[in-house]
């Protein structure tokens, strides 16, 4: 089958994957988009695997301020200086600086969450489910999945990226280390909201900027 120069074009800028790598995973597929972006994805956990244990310790702090109400302060390391300057680099952190302001996560993984926290979580999902009326025998598995949706709103890379929720923000973490070539970590993050802690009028501003990353 021939793989057209547009259908690799499209699949560059959906995944971010070099232009040889996006016409090797279509011509795998058959021209499947879709079956390639799967590829490229899997090939891309593989890579950030490999490089996991690599030293990051340069990067970038990123500060995001969205109409004076809610700021954000954002660290995301890679291994070298030159990276650092790298455009598509910059624009990651940029973004996930605006991801923490209109999501509001707690951790960056699910690895920082205290196991404290995840117990109490747990008896809580398994009193709610019981309390539903929930067999006691498939609470277990109801509780296992509530606490994956849990992990998805409080853990940064579990969350759905706010630009596009069909992937997480691991798998976009994955895609730049795959382009990149470095190891790259998000290393810590501060989130501070006017007022936050006061009871006050209750305004939505999470999703003012989730709407603004949408334009």
């Amino acid at each position: 089958m021939t793989i057209s120069a547009q259908l690799v074009k499209e699949l560059r800028e959906r995944t971010g994957a070099g232009m040889l790598d996006c016409k090797k995973a279509l011509v795998e597929t058959n021209g499947d988009i879709e079956k390639a972006i799967v590829i490229l994805r899997e090939r891309g956990l593989s890579q950030a695997a490999k490089k996991a244990g690599r030293i990051a310790a340069e990067g970038l702090v990123e500060a995001y301020i969205h109409g004076g109400r809610i700021g954000v302060l954002i660290e995301v390391n890679c291994e070298t200086d030159f990276v650092a300057k790298n455009e598509d680099f910059k624009a990651f952190t940029k973004n996930m600086a605006m991801q923490v302001a209109a999501s509001n996560p707690k951790y960056v993984s699910r690895e920082d969450v205290p196991e404290e926290h995840i117990k109490q979580e747990r008896e809580i999902l398994t009193q709610q489910a019981l309390n539903e009326g929930k067999p006691e025998h498939v609470v277990s598995k109801i509780v296992d999945g509530r606490i994956e949706k849990f992990f998805e709103n409080v853990c940064l890379l579990e969350q759905p990226y706010i630009r596009d929720t069909d992937i997480k923000v691991k798998d976009l973490l994955n895609e730049l280390i795959a382009k990149i070539g470095e190891n790259i970590q998000i290393r810590r993050f501060v989130r501070f909201e006017v007022g936050e802690g006061i009871e006050k009028r209750e305004e939505n501003f999470a999703e003012e900027v989730a709407k603004q990353m949408n334009m």
